[in-house]
């Protein structure tokens, strides 16, 4: 498979959104912002957003919610950027929405309990509201566990689902609505639950489902499901997209030609969904491949 670069010089993207006229969005996590990427090189920034934003989803009326972390402290290694612990101009995480004009407005920074501590991926259910891993925080000599979490698009209610998880990262649905998908990254596992209803999961007996636990220090960062429901999961640090049947089999491994060990996100567009674009995060790069399965046409996907 042949892998191209899209885009380079990005300042660790993350959080890739594949548009209709073959543009993309992604956000930058270092460099704060949210970008415009073009095929012909150009690029525009929507916006700049303070903390990190970390995922992005396109909403209904071209709105992108944005799950912002608060926050990352940076460090540098063989000339690749990587992520370090919480830093000491932390913000608090929180659930964004930018407007296609630029307006970034706070939607949700605490539940009942307590404040939202570091969004990492949003996926939209197309009933009014969307999943959400809250990844926790890690500091120096102590860290916060996450959850999985849920909000309603209109403000009115927030709540976590499955708490506690270690470093929950990518989400993603199933193409039937039945099951949500979450990575761990310290796990390298991917788990399902049983949606019931809108914000509503099976969590009797065990709750949790586990479709696969590579180990072998395998790292798992953010996700995209394709149009079969084979889970493709960015691979730390292999530096590629491991692809898991829903019967959580290892379909295939893709590795970026330049090695970066964090790479981060996968997401599907173009007139047949078989586009797939790759956050190479470390070298800054967003690649473009002909993916060889239909990806999962996301709600609000022709918003903007």
């Amino acid at each position: 498979m042949k892998l191209e670069v899209f885009a380079e010089n990005l300042d660790f993207p993350e959080g890739p959104i594949a548009l209709n006229d073959g543009s993309a969005i992604v956000v930058e996590l270092k460099s704060q912002s949210l970008k415009r990427l073009y095929p012909n090189g150009h690029f525009e920034i929507i916006a700049q957003v303070q903390g990190a934003p970390n995922g992005a989803a396109l909403g209904p009326d071209g709105i992108i919610y944005v799950a912002n972390n608060g926050g990352i402290s940076w460090k540098e290694s063989d000339g690749l950027i990587a992520p370090g612990p919480q830093p000491e101009d932390f913000i608090g995480g929180r659930i964004q929405t930018i407007h296609p004009n630029g307006e970034v407005k706070n939607l949700y920074t605490h539940y009942a309990d307590g404040p939202i501590l570091a969004p990492n991926d949003i996926v939209m259910d197309g009933q009014g509201g969307f999943y959400f891993t809250d990844h926790g925080q890690r500091r120096e000599h102590d860290m916060d566990l996450g959850s999985l979490s849920y909000g309603r698009l209109d403000g009115s209610l927030v709540k976590r689902l499955v708490s506690p998880l270690f470093t929950p990262n990518g989400v993603g649905i199933s193409p039937d609505g039945k099951r949500v998908y979450v990575s761990e990254t310290i796990t390298g596992r991917v788990w399902w639950w049983e949606i019931q209803a809108a914000g509503e999961l099976n969590l009797s007996g065990h709750g949790a489902n586990l479709l696969v636990g590579l180990g072998d220090f395998t790292f798992f960062d953010s996700l995209a499901v394709d149009a079969e429901g084979n889970v493709s999961v960015a691979t730390m640090p292999k530096g590629g997209i491991t692809t898991i049947s829903p019967q959580g089999e290892v379909i295939d491994f893709v590795e970026v030609p330049l090695k970066d060990p964090t790479v981060t996100n996968i997401c599907f567009g173009g007139e047949n969904m078989q586009t797939a674009f790759i956050t190479a995060s470390g070298t800054g790069r967003l690649y473009k491949a002909q993916w060889p399965r239909r990806g999962l046409k996301l709600h609000y996907a022709d918003e903007l």
